[in-house]
């Protein structure tokens, strides 16, 4: 007899559930979460112990969660949670999935086999790697995350504008160089031992969630360890739901995500992306004022055109918008008119973009 999962009306907000992701997720309300963020067990196929060059023990994955008997049953597993991800994802939300080498491949063949459409792929450079005991292999200083949109065409969220801010002004590469989670950060049990062998820092989710969600958006991990997705969820005004089996992870969580605070308003703040800001056609400067029927505005060559009460410029031999009176005077197949022209107060010319800038600030006040 088949038993059907109970779904809720509404998803559970700042809650880790417990139990079984796969029964946990089928559980939750169809399209309700904006972003997932999961980190899946690696299935790193140890044989034994590995120790240092001393015969010290290293503290690596070898707990029960991590362990397959076989590439078909993670296969099979993989398939199962992300169809499950997937269905609770609003029609514009997104996943991003964390691996090594052990299974990233793996997991990134099942996504597409899904239904995701990935986005990109980024390589997080650890800059203090652990380095390779053995002598046998490259030192593994990195792990992989893909991006993924819910369906091919589907609309996402990316803060283009903040994550370029976040890099000084240099738009950001798809090459995180970020440190292990280590010191304060690191959680430690009642032995002083790690908490969990996989702790992602809090500086990676800090970028994945500045990046593509917005404050007030549902994030969901399906493997929520100690609860570093959440912490910074949190900290950055979002939601979030964690889903963890294991008992003690959920507590090291719990009280973890007690003690962060939440960033105030203001804070939570970021550059908006330009593409998503209204529109403002030329037209508009000259019905509000901001330039005059007859004015004159100057190519970066010194050129001239006059503007037109319907927002149009003309020329002596060419008339149009902003944007085809540029690409005419250049010779070229398109202009971005804004930056193109500018216009003379009190002797300086002056870009008309500052013109659209200060009529979308005051729209926004106006609206408010």
């Amino acid at each position: 007899m088949t038993v059907k999962t109970k779904v809720a009306a509404k998803p559970p907000r700042n809650r880790i559930l417990a139990g079984d992701c796969i029964e946990a997720m089928e559980a939750l309300p169809e399209g309700s979460v904006d972003l997932v963020f999961a980190d899946p067990p690696y299935n790193l196929q140890l044989r034994g112990d590995l120790h240092r060059p001393d015969n010290s023990r290293v503290d690596a994955v070898d707990d029960a969660w991590d362990r397959f008997a076989s590439f078909e049953t993670y296969d099979g597993f993989t398939r199962a949670w992300l169809a499950a991800a997937r269905r609770v994802l609003k029609p514009d939300g997104a996943i991003w999935v964390i691996g090594s080498y052990h299974n990233i491949f793996r997991v990134g063949a099942a996504l597409q086999d899904t239904g995701f459409w990935v986005l990109n792929d980024v390589v997080w450079r650890k800059s203090n790697p652990m380095p390779n005991f053995r002598g046998k292999r490259f030192t593994n200083a990195h792990e992989t995350l893909i991006w993924a949109s819910r369906g091919e065409g589907a609309k996402y969220t990316f803060n283009y504008e903040a994550l370029k801010a976040l890099n000084e002004g240099v738009q950001m590469r798809s090459d995180w160089v970020l440190p292990l989670c280590t010191g304060h950060e690191r959680l430690r049990d009642d032995e002083g031992e790690k908490a969990h062998p996989t702790q992602k820092p809090q500086s990676l989710l800090h970028r994945v969630l500045v990046a593509t969600t917005n404050p007030g958006d549902l994030v969901l991990d399906p493997f929520f360890g100690t609860g570093t997705t959440g912490a910074v969820a949190k900290m950055l005004g979002r939601d979030f739901i964690g889903i963890e089996r294991e008992e003690k992870y959920r507590k090291l969580a719990e009280k973890r995500i007690r003690r962060t605070p939440r960033l105030e308003a203001e804070a939570l703040e970021v550059t908006a992306s330009r593409r998503a800001a209204p529109r403002i056609p030329f037209g508009q400067l000259v019905e509000r004022g901001l330039l005059r029927p007859g004015e004159v505005l100057v190519s970066p060559r010194g050129q001239a055109a006059k503007v037109r009460a319907d927002g149009s410029l003309v020329t002596a031999e060419h008339r149009g918008s902003i944007h085809q009176v540029g690409a005419a005077l250049e010779g070229a197949a398109s202009c971005n008119g804004w930056t193109y022209w500018q216009f003379r107060r009190e002797g300086k010319l002056i870009p008309i973009d500052l013109l659209r800038q200060q009529l979308r600030e005051a729209m926004g006040r106006e609206a408010g």
